[in-house]
């Protein structure tokens, strides 16, 4: 999944966003076209709700039964679940966010139906603690 995420990755013709290509990884792996791609695209650059990184965002939105510990997992790899956070340590790539979500949503993935956009994805106090 992670090959087919930075596959389309910034790449043309489409220029897919960060949380766009995980979602797109997703459809082609597992088959679930639940969530159309273009659904994402506000979701990119650091714009998905209360400042997400639209990786971990787009991770949250495709299975959001385990998006706390898919939050936390990301968190303790990147060093945080905010695209400027990360972006300011300049540590890792948007690249490599787009990866580790993959990554992560492949080896959790959950095929529930019952997706929801409400709060699996809000940040709380503890998770800008989690570093």
């Amino acid at each position: 999944m992670k090959e087919l995420a930075l596959k389309v990755f910034r790449q043309p013709p489409d220029r897919l966003n960060c949380a766009q290509s995980v979602l797109h990884a997703w459809r082609e792996v597992v088959g679930d076209t639940a969530l159309a791609v273009a659904d994402l695209k506000p979701a990119g650059a650091g714009r998905a709700p209360e400042g997400l990184c639209g990786a971990v965002y787009a991770v949250c939105q495709l299975a959001p039964n385990r998006a706390e510990e898919l939050k936390a997992a990301f968190a303790a790899r990147l060093g945080s679940l905010h695209c400027k956070e990360i972006r300011a340590a300049k540590k890792h790539s948007c690249a490599d966010c787009v990866a580790e979500a993959a990554e992560l949503l492949e080896g959790k993935e959950d095929t529930d139906d019952s997706r929801t956009t409400t709060t699996t994805c809000e940040t709380n106090d503890t998770d800008r603690g989690v570093l």
